[in-house]
């Protein structure tokens, strides 16, 4: 692999269909990284779920607007950037899904999942949408949630070392 790794980036339309070519893409890499398909399958899921919130509740199932998918695998690091054209949201607001109120809504699992079989999920937002902890480097326009696993990185609640 040369010094600049390997980098792939995919733009789909807002429909469920085109999640799984998104998700094979993922699992690819993955595999080229090294990792066990039990890892692979994890991290799968995991922008299974992200491209999916980015259809749904970014893009508000509008086909004419665009979810971006973008991988960079170097050494053993691979990050995952998925972006859409929505107006972004506020994390913090997000409920627990494993808090008992929430136990039998039919929604709200898809962020938890993320987070569970990623290392890190990070959030940027434009500026201008003033949303309580957006970054300052992020990109007008774009909601982005990116989605990172780093290999050899310990982590007993990751299903990928279970």
């Amino acid at each position: 692999m040369d010094r600049d790794g390997e980098r792939i980036e995919i733009t789909i339309s807002s429909r469920f269909e085109n999640i799984e070519l998104v998700q094979v893409i993922a699992e690819h890499l993955c595999e080229n990284a090294g990792l066990d398909e039990d890892g692979s399958h994890w991290i799968g899921m995991a922008v299974r779920e992200a491209v999916a919130n980015a259809i749904k509740h970014g893009n508000k199932l509008d086909v004419r607007k665009k979810v971006n998918a973008t991988f960079h695998l170097q050494d053993h690091e691979l990050e995952i950037k998925i972006s859409d054209e929505g107006a972004g949201f506020d994390p913090a607001a997000i409920g627990d899904p494993l808090n008992p109120q929430n136990l039998m809504k039919t929604s709200g699992r898809g962020i938890f999942y993320m987070k569970t079989f990623m290392d890190q999920v990070r959030y940027s937002f434009a500026r201008r949408r003033n949303i309580p902890g957006d970054e300052e480097e992020s990109r007008e326009g774009n909601g982005c949630r990116e989605l990172e696993d780093l290999e050899g990185e310990e982590n007993e609640s990751h299903p990928a070392y279970r």
